[in-house]
């Protein structure tokens, strides 16, 4: 699995001048009249509100990567209008370039606020998770030859390059946990987890273009009702194996919610829940991996999933 790089990490991160902004969003919505909103979120892209329901988004140029392109996420969501035009997600009103160093995407503003930012009870944050899963099912339900022909997409090209991305992964991980002396609770070690998840790995060629981290930055609630309103950000988009897409999410009731609304419409095959399986126990040792706080719960999650395989 290739290692993230920045190509330009020293070169300047300015913010674009807004008559500027302003001048390339009206090549693609002439009506366009003030900037309202800059995100700095600290990103790999930087976004401008526009009016209230655009948003003008560029790379930012230190953060330059091969694994984010705004081409491919223009591509994505263009699919999705195509084929799937229900999906809440942003429409593309245009694309292009300003010179060699910016590229930009302006799009329609996703309704409502980022899932983290959102106080919602234990039903209402559920009931998010079920349209999740279905709305990311529908995702990976669209027909898959237009992204794999379009040359835009990182791809494991088999159920091997599949596999591999996931002993890479688990493998980091364990070791990282253990050279760190992150806290550890269970009997086993994480070396040991790791080589038990290898073993689950279903010889699955189920490869479907995926969102990379619909996790709560990236999922859209309405703040009034608590109900979900979209799904942004695709411009990290890859090819792999449809649980990828379900990895992310930290609790067990958010972990089976979201497979039930993927789950809703159409049953997954066992090869999937053994995927499903073994790529929570990757998102546990993530959480052990990156923050103390997370630590017990992710524990307690690892050792019901020891009983699971």
């Amino acid at each position: 699995m290739p290692k993230d790089v920045y190509l330009q990490p020293n070169v300047p991160d300015p913010v674009l001048d807004f008559e500027l902004v302003l001048s390339l969003a009206r090549r693609h919505a002439p009506n366009a009249q003030a900037v309202t909103a800059v995100d700095e979120s600290g990103g790999e892209a930087r976004t401008y509100a526009i009016d209230s329901n655009l948003i003008f988004k560029t790379q930012r140029p230190h953060r330059l990567r091969p694994r984010t392109s705004l081409a491919r996420e223009v591509f994505f969501l263009n699919q999705i209008a195509a084929v799937a035009p229900d999906l809440a997600v942003p429409r593309v009103v245009g694309y292009g370039r300003a010179d060699e160093y910016i590229e930009y995407t302006l799009m329609t503003r996703m309704p409502g606020i980022a899932l983290r930012n959102a106080n919602l009870d234990r039903v209402a944050r559920l009931q998010v998770m079920r349209e999740l899963g279905r709305t990311l099912r529908h995702i990976h339900q669209m027909p898959q030859a237009e992204f794999v022909s379009s040359d835009l997409f990182p791809s494991d090209q088999s159920s091997g390059d599949t596999r591999a991305r996931v002993n890479e992964l688990i493998d980091d991980l364990a070791a990282r946990i253990q050279n760190e002396k992150r806290e550890w609770s269970l009997q086993v070690s994480p070396i040991q987890i790791a080589e038990r998840v290898k073993t689950l790995l279903p010889p699955s060629d189920e490869r479907v273009a995926l969102h990379s981290n619909p996790y709560h930055e990236h999922t859209f609630v309405d703040p009034a009702t608590g109900e979900f309103s979209g799904l942004i950000d695709f411009g990290d988009a890859y090819i792999s194996h449809p649980t990828f897409d379900l990895r992310r999410w930290r609790t067990r009731e958010e972990r089976e919610q979201l497979l039930a609304g993927y789950c809703a419409e159409q049953a997954v095959s066992e090869e999937f829940l053994r995927m499903w399986l073994a790529l929570q126990v990757v998102g546990d040792l993530a959480a052990i991996a990156s923050s103390p706080l997370l630590g017990p719960a992710a524990h307690a999650d690892l050792e019901w999933l020891l009983t699971q395989f």
